[in-house]
């Protein structure tokens, strides 16, 4: 009967430890790591430079009437029909090659690969004012990102292909967008599987510390994969409450309990 008791005591430490704390889903936590904050908003004054397989909406346009119609030429058609936004963004945005060109009409490719969007509009401008135009004081560029295109997978409530129309997204509001992590992610171990020229390479960020706000890695790119592991206590089949896990070991020890007084009267 002693060992029975022992028995039971080492499960009920087992399952007690495995329950989900408040550590565990908390994000951004001050867990005494050094932050420097001027570091922060160093970081988060940065622009985005585009990447490969980014897709970009630009479109030039003119108060002139006579010069409009000659512009026009360079803006993408309008479709019609029953496409949503982002097909048509696929359709007609200008997607970023493998050597980081886009091709665009008459002015031909333009290296775009680690450039701003203000310094692709001031490329665009000069190759119209070197091929095409001999003014373009009156012309007026729009260069976008459109959106932010990632995928979720894992300990969330929602994965798949997602996309954000905003120039900047950190993987908080990314993941906040797929629905939140699960209480069964493993907050401390976010994998993000990032695009390079060279291929892909997988980094870790522990979005319950605050110093993630510094990673580089907190702000997510084009392409990004986002990678939530389950915690390792969820594989013991505990409950995610101290109350799930409280009626877990009733359970056990009443079928427990049953058996051996069972076995004992054979």
């Amino acid at each position: 009967m002693n060992k029975f008791i022992v028995a039971i005591a080492i499960l009920f430490s087992v399952l007690c430890s495995s329950c989900i704390t408040n550590k565990d889903v908390v994000y951004l936590q001050d867990k005494g790591t050094i932050v420097n904050d001027s570091l922060h908003l160093k970081d988060m004054g940065k622009p985005y430079r585009v990447q490969i397989n980014d897709i970009l909406s630009i479109n030039i346009k003119s108060t002139d009437s006579e010069l409009a119609k000659l512009v026009a030429i360079f803006n993408p058609t309008e479709r019609i029909g029953n496409v949503n936004g982002q097909e048509t963004l696929y359709y007609d945005g200008f997607t970023v090659d493998l050597h980081g060109n886009i091709e665009f009409p008459i002015l031909g490719k333009i290296n775009v690969l680690g450039y701003t969007t203000d310094e692709i509009n001031a490329k665009v401008k000069q190759a119209l004012l070197d091929k095409y135009l001999k003014d373009v004081s009156q012309i007026f560029i729009t260069v976008k990102l459109a959106g932010l295109r990632y995928t979720v997978s894992g300990e969330v409530e929602s994965t798949g292909v997602l996309t954000l129309y905003q120039d900047r997204v950190n993987i908080i509001e990314a993941l906040a967008n797929a629905g939140d992590i699960k209480d069964t992610g493993d907050r401390t171990d976010i994998l993000v599987v990032r695009q390079y020229p060279q291929g892909q390479k997988i980094h870790h960020i522990d979005l319950t510390d605050m110093a993630a706000m510094q990673s580089p890695y907190y702000y997510i790119q084009s392409n990004d994969m986002i990678l939530v592991k389950p915690l390792k206590r969820k594989s013991l089949g505990a409950g995610q409450t101290a109350t799930q896990t409280l009626t877990t070991i009733a359970s056990i020890f009443s079928v427990l309990v049953s058996t051996y007084f069972l076995a004992k009267n054979l």
